[in-house]
């Protein structure tokens, strides 16, 4: 975000699906930790590491990546009880900001940052080795965030360059990228960028629909495209802009009509009163939940197999909604940036000093 300058530079350089709807409708019976009210909570498991995880994919109850700072990737395949530093060589001095996951052995990772420093890798060997498949040439872009629609077609986005969003896209797994034509683009605002803070800023569901998230500027944008990234449209959201620090942060759909978009203000101690949006038409329009989480939040997913649930996370805690997005409720205070959930109902969250995390 060039509005922000270095400040930004440094903040972007911090159960099966019955069950999990069973779990959330009444206290855990089984040993886990138990959240307020009977909740089920976040269990922590040991990385070995003070690496901060911003990037997460879940794969499933047993396994997950997670990508973070000083260009460490982690993974797991026994619900975290172990976790496998599988960073890419040459990688300590890269900030992994976002990775995407096609099973336990098969993964694509972002690192962000200004010019060469925003990279793509990819590994189809969970990890033991790791190939190159982008480094930005362009000194006027910054890559944030990618997403994945398939095995193979995807897409990653970067900051404005000349004044519009810049998206990459690959059709063969993040082998190969390609700049999109910016003409269906709509021109960014002044300040307008993404946040590389949870891996959400750009989100698919379905084969072709798209978002992408934006803040910064004089108002809080979720952009819309519906052909894998060639032309966009805008919708203002309600939640608050106005300042660099400030906007959508991340997004979650669980079909091509409803979503959840979460952000505020990332800066500590400063409000944010309307944290939270829903849409139920794509992104067309968006409200303000009734009672909205409490305080920023960067990272949003919903629970597979419910409907209706989903969780949000930041770096004061963790919201749930039962009812769409419409209501939620704190039931976790532990400091996370960003949560991902798998077809099979495994949930999981990381941030800060290495924190990795199953629900229980």
């Amino acid at each position: 975000m060039r509005a922000m300058g270095k400040t930004r530079r440094l903040m972007a350089l911090g159960l099966c699906g019955a069950a999990v709807a069973a779990a959330l409708a009444a206290p855990s019976a089984s040993a886990q930790p138990a959240g307020r009210d009977g909740e089920p909570s976040w269990r922590l498991t040991a990385t070995g590491t003070d690496a901060r995880f911003r990037g997460l994919a879940a794969v499933g109850r047993d396994a997950a990546w997670v990508a973070g700072s000083g260009g460490t990737v982690l993974r797991t395949t026994d619900g975290g009880r172990h976790w496998r530093d599988v960073s890419p060589a040459g990688g300590p001095g890269l900030e992994f900001r976002d990775i995407e996951a096609f099973g336990r052995n098969t993964a694509v990772a972002l690192a962000i940052g200004e010019g060469d420093a925003s990279r793509v890798f990819r590994t189809d060997d969970g990890g033991a080795t790791w190939t190159e498949s982008f480094r930005n040439a362009d000194a006027r872009a910054f890559y944030d965030c990618l997403t994945f629609f398939d095995s193979r077609h995807g897409l990653a986005m970067s900051d404005p360059v000349d004044g519009r969003f810049r998206i990459l896209s690959t059709s063969d797994g993040g082998r190969n990228w390609q700049v999109l034509p910016d003409a269906g683009m709509p021109v960014a605002q002044p300040g307008e960028a993404g946040f590389a803070a949870s891996g959400q800023c750009l989100v698919s569901a379905g084969g072709k629909d798209v978002w992408l998230a934006t803040g910064g500027a004089a108002t809080a944008r979720v952009l819309h495209s519906g052909d894998r990234g060639l032309t966009w449209t805008q919708t203002s959201s309600p939640i608050p802009a106005g300042d660099p620090a400030r906007g959508v942060f991340g997004l979650a759909f669980r079909d091509r009509t409803h979503g959840i978009a979460v952000g505020g203000d990332y800066r500590a101690g400063q409000a944010s009163p309307a944290a939270a949006s829903v849409t139920r038409n794509g992104g067309r329009s968006w409200q303000v939940p009734a009672t909205p989480p409490p305080a920023y939040r960067s990272g949003v997913a919903w629970l597979p197999g419910t409907g209706a649930s989903a969780l949000a996370v930041g770096p004061t805690g963790t919201d749930v909604t039962r009812d769409g997005g419409r209501t939620w409720r704190t039931v976790d205070t532990g400091s996370y940036d960003t949560v991902d959930c798998a077809p099979d109902g495994g949930c999981w969250a990381s941030g800060e000093k290495g924190r990795a995390a199953r629900l229980g």
